[in-house]
């Protein structure tokens, strides 16, 4: 069984950051890749940012790029976003989330571990 648990979230205002961390429990915790996926009020949950476990390749969406990062520590089971340039826009609860099936997982149905999600809110 893995679990999930996101942190780092809270209220900035607009040009601030934030660096969300989440923090993987399992036995053998092993996944292909990990991602952050966010969904904002009445909104769906979209793709924030992807990073392979083993080789550390990372893409982003197009809205993101050139702001936040993603970074992963094998040694303690932790995966980061570092979110920069904080816009309104960014506001939404984020979630961290885990694929240890499908190994090119990139669409949220192919990662099969999700945490509760961290609220962000940014401000104008």
């Amino acid at each position: 069984q893995v679990q999930l648990v996101e942190s780092g979230g809270g209220l900035v205002q607009a040009g601030g950051s934030l660096r969300l961390s989440c923090a993987a429990s399992g036995r053998a915790f092993r996944p292909y890749a990990m991602a952050w996926f966010r969904q904002g009020l009445r909104k769906e949950r979209d793709f924030v940012a992807r990073i392979s476990w083993s080789g550390g390749s990372t893409s982003y969406a197009d809205s993101v790029k050139g702001r936040f990062a993603i970074s992963r520590d094998g040694a303690k089971n932790m995966v980061y976003l570092q979110m920069n340039s904080l816009k309104p826009e960014d506001t939404a609860v984020y979630y961290c989330a885990a694929a240890t099936i499908v190994a090119g997982a990139r669409s949220q149905s192919e990662f099969n571990y999700w945490g509760q999600g961290t609220q962000v809110t940014v401000s104008s």
